[in-house]
């Protein structure tokens, strides 16, 4: 099923999770977005499950009449578009073989869900919300995991996920730290993920890919200082300039919904084939825009940053930063749509002085990246840091 996906070389991830995974290790592993991690516990996963053999279900007790899915590998994920996502690529590679995948997640179907996990489950992504809800209703039990992978544990942890993780895999009846494996996945490590580790992995491996928080040298990021009310024909320009035929996808990020609708409408205006993803969409209409980009039919896409965190649309060639984040790591999680999986691609930014709080940030990572710097960058870090000692530039 790799060959068949047309999977030739596996990324830096995948060549040191796979025989960490393959040898029996716990996993705690910093890697960037679009670095090949789902394949990362995927490939090693699968390949174990496939070597053992399916674990008989444990006999049912008690009084219930519903039947109980019984997960040898469990996924938990932030978000239902990282999960829906992961069970493509579970359900890819796992292809003609006894691991049945399913999917569950909040705001779609519950009734629909559970049919599907009645006819069978072996590997089952989540988010932690919809499967507590499941637990609580008798239809999984979680005693026969014996691989439990949290990926962008960071994000779950910054949606407020601790208490369900916790309760998920300290309260219910999945198996102790020592009779499963763990794996963790993290763009960042701060404080939190390392307690997160230290209750969850034992005699774990640490594993880093590139500096944690870094930026692709792939991306070429560029800089513009754009002033509020220009940025709509600064944009327009851009979009003119790229090449007739180009078959890459452009996606930009803005602050607000409101601007994500206003936005996308205007480049619709323009004769842009554009869509928007943003938190107030159904989760119909968002996989509809998601499917349009992803296919090229609207090969632009204005997102919301929560929208677009965790979504991985290959052939993403450029990232337009229309509005500034005021946090510098949400700047790298959007500009990190592209460039991956070892492909190149364009960021470009649009700041201004009222992005003054990351200017200095910005700086830094342009020149770890090894990005061209423009002088009035230079200009602008000096006269915030001035600004911030003598009360605004």
């Amino acid at each position: 099923n790799i060959e068949l996906s047309k999977y030739i070389q596996p990324t830096p991830v995948q060549k040191y999770s796979i025989p960490i995974v393959g040898g029996g290790r716990d996993l705690m592993a910093c890697a960037q977005t679009g670095s090949g991690k789902t394949g990362g516990f995927l490939f090693p996963i699968l390949s174990e499950l496939f070597k053992h053999g399916p674990i008989p279900v444990p006999e049912q007790t008690g009084m219930s009449r519903a039947r109980k899915a019984h997960p040898v590998c469990l996924i938990l994920a932030p978000t239902r578009e990282l999960a829906s996502q992961i069970w493509d690529e579970s359900r890819k590679f796992s292809y003609r073989s006894w691991v049945r995948s399913c999917v569950v997640y909040g705001g779609a179907d519950i009734g629909q869900q559970i049919r599907t996990i009645d006819r069978g489950c072996d590997l089952l992504t989540a988010t932690p919300g919809r499967l507590v809800d499941l637990i609580e209703r008798g239809r999984v039990s979680l005693a026969n995991v014996r691989y439990l992978v949290l990926d962008e544990a960071d994000r779950m942890l910054d949606m407020g996920f601790e208490p369900q993780i916790r309760r998920l895999v300290e309260k219910e009846d999945m198996p102790g730290v020592e009779d499963r494996h763990t794996l963790m996945f993290s763009a960042t490590f701060p404080r939190d993920i390392q307690l997160l580790a230290r209750d969850f992995l034992r005699d774990y491996i640490f594993l880093s890919v590139g500096r944690v928080g870094s930026t692709s040298e792939n991306i070429t990021q560029k800089i513009e200082y754009v002033e509020d009310e220009d940025k709509r024909s600064v944009l327009l320009d851009i979009l003119h300039a790229q090449p007739k035929g180009d078959l890459g996808l452009t996606l930009i990020f803005v602050e607000t919904k409101r601007m994500a609708d206003s936005l996308s409408d205007f480049l619709l205006s323009q004769s842009f084939p554009a869509t928007s993803i943003h938190g107030d969409r159904t989760q119909r209409e968002r996989e509809r825009a998601l499917d349009m980009f992803r296919s090229g039919r609207c090969p632009i896409m204005v997102a919301t940053a929560v929208a677009a965190r965790g979504l991985d649309i290959p052939n993403v060639t450029h990232v337009v930063s229309y509005d500034l984040p005021t946090d510098i790591d949400d700047y790298v999680h959007r500009i990190g749509r592209t460039g991956r999986a070892g492909n190149t691609g364009i960021a470009t930014a649009f700041l201004n002085r009222g992005n003054k709080g990351v200017i200095r940030d910005l700086l830094e990572l342009l020149k770890e990246a090894h990005q061209e710097i423009p002088g009035w960058l230079e200009t602008l870090a000096k006269e915030s840091s001035y600004g911030s000692s003598s009360g605004g530039a």
